[in-house]
């Protein structure tokens, strides 16, 4: 994919505290373990703390234990080596990963063979719940404990971090995320994180409670943002980008899929996370763009879905008795087509006559929606969200992606 000069912003508008947390924990960090090399590999029992501006290697399965932390500063990268050993990232229960980034100098894990797939992401395990059954679950790749009850844990912070070619796959039925939130709580902090040609999802929330802000998604072969287990956090300017497979050189598949449980649709705590200010662009395949099924709830504002032939689909009954009754929220959403209805309870006609929905809109690639129209449902109550002025992820004023995405 061609560079965009303005990080996404360019195409968006076509189509429409310090560096560390601050906190006791954190003033001590050069008094954790430095690697000895370059190579960063096993098991850590005590904090790892990574140098600025430096360059580390990937070998393996890094694990950091509880009770410790992974620190690392401004301009890192650290790069996967190619082999068949799955190299990633996982943060275990009661463990951190403190990764501080800035737009100037941003934190870069990538792989030597740049490909998508080529290794596997970070996996966060919290002990915030899960509808799981039994409320615990194990993670995909590094078989790690996650969930419980404490909707609050804190597993650190991740904040202008990129991250390439994820998604490698031990087997068919498990594939590594760029970053996968098992059972994540809110008292975690993530920010401004891309997810750069993956081979499986951009981001995925197995439950938990986490937050996120500022997230970009470019080019993942299977969803770009994924939910299940009953994730019920929230979400603001979120950005999904596809390629076409043309140029791309391997399809995608949807922007959002968005479950609550797919063994037990009424699994509790449902699903329900609340989401703003959301710009998804897709490859013009026949994918769906944002697929709400399997029992989850939603509340989504302000949101433009476009570039793909079923833009926006609800499939199970309770999805859409959950729009229907006014549990489940959808407004100030922008289709380029309608919606698709499975079991014909929410339809395209109501989801037409909420506020300031659009379907089937046609998209003039000149101006449309940046910076003209309402950013929807008040959410100044809510300390988490920022309001706008404008219609989807970025605008002319804010372009946040620019200079530390691809």
């Amino acid at each position: 994919m061609e560079k965009i000069r303005f990080g996404l912003l360019t195409f968006a508008m076509m189509v429409s505290t310090a560096a560390f947390v601050s906190c006791s924990d954190d003033e001590d960090t050069a008094q954790g373990t430095q690697p000895t090399t370059a190579d960063l590999q096993g098991e850590y029992t005590s904090d790892l703390v990574l140098e600025a501006n430096q360059s580390y290697t990937l070998s393996g399965g890094v694990h950091i234990k509880s009770g410790a932390r992974l620190v690392i500063p401004e301009g890192v990268t650290i790069t996967a080596v190619d082999d068949d050993t799955p190299d990633y990232i996982l943060i275990e229960q009661g463990a951190r990963i403190e990764a501080n980034g800035t737009a100037t100098n941003p934190i870069v894990m990538t792989s030597q063979l740049k490909e998508a797939g080529a290794w596997g992401g970070i996996h966060i395990c919290g002990r915030a719940h899960t509808n799981a059954e039994g409320g615990i679950g194990r993670s995909e790749i590094g078989n790690a404990t996650y969930g419980g009850n404490d909707d609050n844990d804190n597993s650190g912070t991740l904040r202008y971090v990129r991250l390439e070619y994820t998604g490698f796959a031990l087997d068919e039925e498990h594939e590594a995320n760029g970053i996968s939130f098992y059972g994540v709580g809110n008292g975690t902090t993530v920010e401004y994180c891309q997810a750069y040609k993956g081979s499986d999802d951009g981001f995925e929330f197995f439950g938990g409670s986490v937050n996120v802000r500022n997230m970009v998604a470019t080019s993942c072969s299977d969803d770009s943002f994924d939910w299940t287990e009953g994730w019920n956090g929230k979400a603001q300017f979120l950005v999904a980008y596809q390629e076409n497979e043309s140029t791309l050189g391997y399809d995608c598949d949807c922007l959002m899929e968005c479950d609550n449980n797919g063994d037990n649709n009424q699994a509790t705590p449902v699903a329900h996370p609340v989401i703003a200010n959301v710009t998804l662009i897709g490859n013009d395949g026949d994918a769906q763009g944002v697929r709400l099924r399997e029992g989850t709830e939603v509340e989504l504002y302000n949101a433009i879905i476009t570039g793909k032939a079923l833009p926006l689909t609800v499939e199970s009954a309770g999805t859409e008795n959950a729009l229907a009754d006014g549990t489940s929220v959808l407004e100030y959403v922008a289709l380029g087509g309608v919606l698709n209805s499975n079991e014909n309870i929410y339809t395209n006609d109501m989801f037409a006559a909420a506020a300031g929905n659009l379907t089937d809109q046609t998209f003039s690639f000149t101006n449309d929606y940046v910076g003209t129209v309402d950013g929807g449902k008040d959410l100044s109550a809510d300390s988490f969200f920022t309001q706008t002025d404008y219609k989807g992820a970025v605008s002319a004023s804010n372009d946040w992606t620019d200079g530390w995405t691809l």
